[in-house]
Formats: structure tokens, C-alpha cells, sequence
């Protein structure tokens, strides 16, 4: 199945996400917040708002037909 650039981008986001989700949940430590300052940072919250977009817009990618996406 062919990928947008912005289907790849979210994706990309989607999975930073999980895994700093995966750190909280084994490690109690969040990269974002130790990389941008704290979790209330104006950067962290940034990255954190862009990872929640892409996981609303992946929520499309569950969706769409994948015969009308292929050219062969």
C-alpha cells in the first residue's frame, strides 16, 4: 500500500509516542519532557500535541481501502 508523506510522518510521530508511552509505563521516566525541559515546557507540549494529531489522523489509516490505493 502506497504512503502519503504525511501518512509516514504520522506514523513516525504515532511510534515516538508509543514508545515514550513504553518508558512511562516500564521505567516511570518521560524522554520528551527530560529532552524538552519538563512536561508543562511550551516545547514539550508542542511534541506532546503533535504525537496526539497523528494519532487522531491515523485513525484513517484504519479506514481507507487499500484497492483504491494500488495502481497494478
Amino acid at each position: 500500500m502506497n504512503r502519503t508523506p504525511l501518512d509516514r510522518i504520522a506514523l513516525v510521530l504515532v511510534i515516538i509516542g508509543a514508545l515514550n508511552w513504553l518508558l512511562v509505563g516500564l521505567f516511570e521516566y518521560d524522554l520528551v519532557a527530560s529532552i524538552f525541559g519538563g512536561q508543562t515546557s511550551f516545547m514539550s507540549r508542542i511534541i506532546y500535541s503533535l504525537v496526539g494529531l497523528a494519532g487522531l489522523y491515523s485513525i484513517s489509516l484504519l479506514f481507507r481501502d487499500v484497492a483504491a490505493h494500488e495502481t497494478r
